[in-house]
Order: structure tokens, then C-alpha cells, then sequence
């Protein structure tokens, strides 16, 4: 026997991981047709409010970033205040941002920017999920 040579029967055992990784392979080849998002579920989050964006479009799959965030409320979000106060478990599911936050906020007003900025960055940082630099959440194509 020469030293630093195998024999065949060690390069079979040595290659025994193929065929699971094969499996796996497959198995996640014939899932990605279900797990594939429809059109429907990708929100591109671009207001028309602002005359010119600085940064892309934030791509956002509302259903899945709330499950993954386990988000059941709706108002966690889409909040509703009346002079200054929540008002609990009222929300502004139907209505854009803007009609509320401005583009170009007045002395005292939370613009709609900020109030993206705010409203997102503050739960991913208090959660410990998500996204904190701008390019996390508005990524170039």
C-alpha cells in the first residue's frame, strides 16, 4: 500500500452527500413554482406626491413582510391620530400616506418622508428585523 493514495471504495463513502444534495436540489426546484410571488403581491412603495425621487422604489410584499413581522393589525401601520391622539384600532388602510403626511410638510407636520422613514426604520430597529440603511430598502435594479 503507497502512502497518500486512496482506494476506490474511500472516493464512494467520500461522495455519499450527493445524492441528498440532488434531493434537496429537486425538491426546491419543484417548490419555487409555488413560492414564486404573483404580480398582485409586489407593491412598489413610490408616491406620486414627490415631484422627483431620490432613491428607487421601495419593493414591498405586504402580505409576507406581515407575516414574517407577525403584524395582525392593520392600524400598526396604517395608523389613524386625531388632534395628536392614536385613535386605537381605527385605520388608513384607504388612504394614501400623503393625505395626511405632505410631500412638503408646513412648520410642526410629520412630512410623508419622514413619515416612511419613521414609521419603518423605528419598528425594524425595535424588533431587531428589517432593514436600517437606506439601500436595504431602496435597492437599485
Amino acid at each position: 500500500m503507497h502512502m497518500g493514495t486512496t482506494n476506490n471504495s474511500d472516493r464512494i463513502h467520500g461522495l455519499g452527500w450527493i445524492p441528498a444534495a440532488m434531493m434537496v436540489l429537486m425538491l426546491a426546484v419543484l417548490a419555487l413554482p409555488g413560492m414564486a410571488m404573483a404580480q398582485e403581491d409586489m407593491t412598489m412603495i413610490r408616491s406620486d406626491a414627490f415631484e422627483h425621487h431620490q432613491r428607487p422604489a421601495v419593493r414591498f410584499v405586504h402580505d409576507m413582510h406581515n407575516e414574517m413581522a407577525e403584524i395582525d393589525d392593520c392600524s400598526v401601520c396604517h395608523h389613524v391620530y386625531e388632534d395628536g391622539k392614536l385613535l386605537e384600532g381605527e385605520t388608513s388602510e384607504d388612504e394614501p400616506c400623503s393625505s395626511c403626511h405632505p410631500a412638503q410638510p408646513e412648520s410642526g407636520e410629520l412630512g410623508l418622508m419622514r413619515a416612511f422613514h419613521k414609521r419603518c426604520i423605528t419598528c425594524h430597529d425595535e424588533t431587531g428585523k428589517g432593514p436600517l440603511t437606506c439601500g436595504g430598502c431602496h435597492v437599485k435594479n
